[in-house]
């Protein structure tokens, strides 16, 4: 071998030393990741599963851990409590790095919660049944001024939410803000609760009126029903215009479920809305009243108005101890996610202005035929927003107060287009309701006056479809005006 082809082998040979002990190196490291991957393998979370469609805003993201993501959305509705209740009560809690982290991170949030200022100083938003089809709902017929002025279209309700989001409001149950305690000396009293967010977060109350599906909106746009799907879902059925029947979230319930489920922190510790209901109809679209639909009903008052108002109904109901049973379930389903029930009467009546038998009959008829398939409740959204008091609240002498009373009603609502009116009395709750409907809306878009500011830009919210002027809002010589401003609002 020639000097120069020993002095190459030697150099090919000197270059592999460093090369060697880099593979050596690599090769050790990646033992030793391997090793701690495996050793704690059980407290290293997997991502498959994440949700891609996640709000980064709302703090929460699926991790594919189940029991990790149960407690990251109950930290995301500000119940760090459960959250970590639940962590702490897995086995092998305390060598699982992920939860006892989060942990942390849970009561680390919770401390930095404050305690809402003024109970007397929260907002309640209602809705109507909210309109689908407004070509349908808005068709010139005799309903379409009344479904213009006090309904809201899907579209809107969407746009709300959101926008109520955006700025930091918080849904809150009745029960949140104040609720019933035995005293020391065995006496109740209803006392304010204290209500812990985060600074920048405002605190709200939402309820819909009328979720019975009534038998005269058929036709005009609306869900027919609420149903249980095959799936377990609540959500809704609707007949499209061609008469085929399909499921989906048409209306406040199941549309404020999906919105929560992307945007869990819209909701203090699982708090959802308030559903009312009257009974003359039924309730969710079943037809379970017994008086209008039972022809064995052993309680019809056999008068010549109550004969041709029955037949004006759906009658005779021939399913209806099968719709009372899958009304009970749809009840309770409700309940499990968080919603709570009101009665809204059983007729609708003006409670505060007809005779004190019908009141009264009314009254018993609620229990008679409602919450039997609703369940007790202590919540009354009076019919008409008409109340049974005056502003300055209620005596024990108010016969009608106390026949509610005597009732189970503790909470009770009525119409206001206060920025919030509440009264948290020794005895009961009292808040008034913000409509947040055409009349509402239009009043902003035609610049009479803007009740909704603090809440939304009416502006922005106003569906184009609705037919301007809005009945009620202007007087007859405003309206050419009128017309031009909403033509503008919608462009």
């Amino acid at each position: 071998m020639t000097n120069r082809a020993k002095s190459s082998t030697q150099k090919k040979n000197s270059g592999r030393g460093p090369i060697v002990a880099l593979i050596m190196v690599l090769v050790v490291m990646c033992a030793g990741l391997g090793y701690f991957i495996w050793k704690h393998r059980d407290s290293i979370p997997t991502m498959a599963g994440v949700n891609e469609n996640k709000n980064p805003s709302n703090g929460f993201q699926e991790t594919g851990d189940e029991i990790l993501d149960q407690a990251n959305r109950l930290a995301a509705m500000y119940d760090y409590d459960q959250a970590i209740e639940l962590l702490k009560g897995q086995s092998g809690y305390e060598q699982n790095i992920t939860y006892t982290k989060a942990v942390e991170e849970y009561e680390q949030k919770k401390s930095e919660l404050k305690k809402w200022s003024d109970n007397t100083k929260i907002t309640h938003i209602f809705f109507h049944t909210l309109i689908v089809d407004t070509d349908l709902a808005f068709d010139g017929d005799s309903d379409a001024d009344d479904y213009n002025q006090v309904m809201t279209t899907v579209d809107e309700f969407k746009k709300i939410i959101q926008e109520m989001y955006e700025r930091g409001f918080v849904l809150v149950n009745l029960h949140d803000i104040a609720k019933i305690e035995t005293q020391a000396d065995g006496t109740e009293k209803m006392v304010a609760q204290p209500i812990m967010l985060p600074e920048g977060k405002t605190p709200f109350v939402l309820s819909q009126d009328d979720v019975s599906y009534y038998e005269y909106m058929t036709g005009d746009g609306f869900a027919k029903r609420l149903i249980i799907d095959e799936n377990g879902k609540l959500t809704n059925e609707y007949v499209q215009e061609d008469g085929t029947t399909v499921t989906g979230s048409y209306d406040v319930l199941p549309i404020l479920e999906d919105f929560i489920e992307e945007h869990p922190d819209f909701s203090y510790r699982g708090a959802k809305g308030i559903l009312a209901l009257t009974g003359y109809n039924g309730v969710f679209g079943y037809r379970t009243s017994d008086f209008w639909y039972n022809p064995d009903c052993d309680y019809f008052i056999d008068s010549e108005k109550n004969i041709a108002e029955r037949a004006k109904m759906e009658y005779p109901n021939e399913n209806i101890e099968q719709d009372k049973e899958t009304a009970k379930k749809i009840a309770q389903a409700i309940k499990e996610l968080g919603w709570e029930l009101a009665s809204h009467s059983w007729g609708h009546p003006n409670l505060g202005e007809c005779d004190i038998d019908r009141f009264k009959w009314d009254t018993d008829m609620w229990e008679k035929e409602v919450e039997p398939i609703l369940g007790d409740t202590d919540i009354m959204i009076f019919p008409k927003g008409a109340d049974v008091g005056t502003w300055r609240g209620y005596e024990e002498d108010n016969e009608r107060y106390a026949y509610l009373k005597e009732a189970g009603f503790r909470y009770f609502c009525n119409v206001d287009s206060s920025q919030y009116w509440v009264q948290i009395s020794n005895d009961y709750f009292r808040q008034g309701r913000r409509n947040l409907d055409g009349t509402r809306m239009y009043e902003v878009v035609c610049g009479k006056r803007d009740l909704l500011s603090d809440l939304f830009d009416a502006k922005e919210v106003f569906d184009p479809a609705r037919p301007t002027p809005v009945k009620g809002v202007l007087e007859e010589g405003e309206k050419q005006g009128s017309q031009t401003t909403s033509s503008k609002a919608s462009e």
